[in-house]
């Protein structure tokens, strides 16, 4: 598993530079809906297999990340691509859901 833990340190590399698509996935650990969807953003960080990426960022210890994307709801999943937010889904949603609103 290759997920990455976004901070305010590494967001810009590792999203904004990123030569493919990058999946974030802004969540809490108090937030029962980003639990119920972790295992289907695990799943798509094993099958990514280089086509896109999967990143995980905590709203509670990146707060002003969090802010200057609008994210306000839990979970939020942005796509981003070439440093642009291109999709966004706000739920826990079904894998083949997310999926398809990310375009993935």
């Amino acid at each position: 598993m290759n997920m990455i833990n976004l901070t305010k340190d590494n967001f810009q590399r590792e999203v904004l530079e990123s030569d493919i698509p990058v999946v974030v996935d802004f969540w809490a650990p108090w937030c029962g809906h980003c639990i119920n969807l972790m295992p289907i953003i695990e799943e798509m960080d094993e099958e990514a297999a280089g086509k896109y990426k999967v990143c995980k960022l905590n709203i509670d210890e990146e707060q002003p990340l969090a802010i200057q994307y609008g994210v306000m709801t839990i979970p939020t999943c942005a796509k981003f691509e070439n440093g642009e937010v291109t999709a966004k889904t706000v739920g826990a949603l079904p894998k083949a859901a997310l999926l398809s609103q990310l375009g993935l």
